[in-house]
């Protein structure tokens, strides 16, 4: 009886033994990574340029990371769509994948991680972790965070009080029109420039604001009419994709000489619509640093291959922060990895950046540039083949852009 026991003991022991060692990230080890985002419809040309900016990026942090494994992206179109959102993220699970990244839209986001919260808790050693690499709902850092989830990108608050605070020292700034997508991070960005103006600039008036289907508009001349009647010298938008195109197309046409406060004036696209007629008029927040030297690398070799632009520096910080993780956990357990990522701070693109435990919101500095004509170096950068660039007019450190959160973490038992 005692040889039995001894027996079973050593059985089971080599059996947990294999168990644990089958999760530990062994050198040239596959992390697959489904990418679930927008490849077709108005929002196509961003989905397309993410996916690359993944793969490429993959490439070059398969040739060397502290992990030694190996990234593998599988792409899944989700239309824009919550549903089909989970219907892919559905699909990738069924196919033994363990990570996630999205970024295009806070409903998608939303429905990931409501998703994982459910998914994660029936079944404990086949957990997922959710990659945010652009959905900046302040909310899902906040009443809806989850220990599954963790953002890449500044949110919208994070970046609104980076832009105010730069916008409280223009003083040619007066009447300022907000014209925004209708749904969440549209809303917010409404919200949080009201509440930021007023405390900073309360002598500047609001003299619009208007609220568009999201991806849907197809001609911005109305609301473009309505801003040049306002007498607005400044539009404030958090627009992205065909939504920012259009409008700045529409602008353009119509001779509006205001100046643009946006989000992603860089996203595919709208470069090309902004041209000459919006250098020096054009500004954008947002965590890419164009001139550092990291970043123009990276762009310039991203250009040398596509003949598009990388815009993204997000992408570089799920693989900068993935594989530190993975090699800090000793394990590819997405559990164990999360657990790592916390508080995790590594290099970043320009200065280090820091996972926030409390709330899984990267720390990380924020830049405001502005749409000029390109120069001599490193100022010679084209986008998207225009002449034209981002040149940085303002950084500011990560303790400047961070903001509060309200987040109450449930953590897996023992965590």
């Amino acid at each position: 009886m005692t040889h039995r026991k001894t027996t079973l003991g050593l059985l089971l022991g080599g059996a947990l033994a294999l168990s644990a060692g089958s999760a530990l990230a062994q050198k040239g080890e596959t992390v697959k990574i489904a990418w679930i985002d927008a490849l077709t419809g108005l929002t196509a040309a961003t989905g397309q340029n993410q996916l690359k900016g993944f793969q490429f990026m993959a490439e070059r942090f398969n040739k060397s990371n502290p992990a030694g494994v190996k990234f593998e992206i599988v792409s899944f179109d989700n239309k824009l769509s919550p549903q089909e959102t989970v219907n892919a993220l559905q699909a990738a699970i069924d196919q033994g994948i363990r990570y996630v990244a999205q970024g295009t839209g806070t409903g998608p986001a939303t429905a990931i991680i409501d998703f994982l919260n459910k998914y994660n808790e029936r079944n404990p050693g086949k957990e997922v972790l959710f990659l945010n690499y652009a959905a900046v709902d302040p909310s899902l850092t906040n009443e809806k965070c989850s220990f599954w989830h963790f953002r890449l990108d500044a949110d919208t608050s994070m970046k609104m009080e980076a832009l105010t605070t730069f916008m409280k020292e223009q003083k040619d700034i007066k009447n300022v029109y907000l014209i925004n997508q209708n749904y969440a991070h549209g809303h917010q960005v409404v919200k949080y420039a009201k509440e930021n103006l007023g405390n900073k600039r309360p002598d500047v008036k609001i003299v619009g604001e208007d609220l568009t289907p999201l991806a849907q508009t197809r001609d911005f001349a109305p609301y473009i009419a309505k801003i040049k009647a306002s007498g607005a010298d400044t539009v404030v938008t958090g627009n992205w994709s065909s939504d920012l195109t259009l409008l700045v197309k529409a602008a353009n046409d119509a001779g509006l000489t205001a100046k643009f406060y946006t989000y992603y004036a860089s996203v595919s696209g709208t470069p090309t619509a902004m041209g000459a007629n919006a250098a020096g008029r054009v500004y954008q927040v947002g965590v890419m640093p164009f001139e550092s030297a990291a970043g123009r690398k990276l762009m310039d070799e991203y250009k040398a291959k596509f003949n598009d632009d990388f815009y993204t520096a997000q992408i570089y910080n799920a693989y900068a922060l993935l594989g530190a993780a993975i090699a800090k956990a000793k394990s590819t357990a997405p559990i164990k990895v999360a657990a790592a990522m916390e508080g995790l701070e590594v290099p970043g693109l320009s200065g280090n950046i820091t996972m926030r435990k409390t709330d899984h919101q990267l720390q990380q500095a924020v830049y405001i540039s502005r749409w000029e004509k390109a120069g001599a170096k490193p100022l010679d950068y084209s986008v998207e083949n225009t002449g034209y660039n981002f040149k940085t007019i303002k950084t500011f450190e990560p303790y400047v852009a961070s903001t509060p959160t309200s987040c109450q973490m449930k953590r897996p038992a023992g965590l």
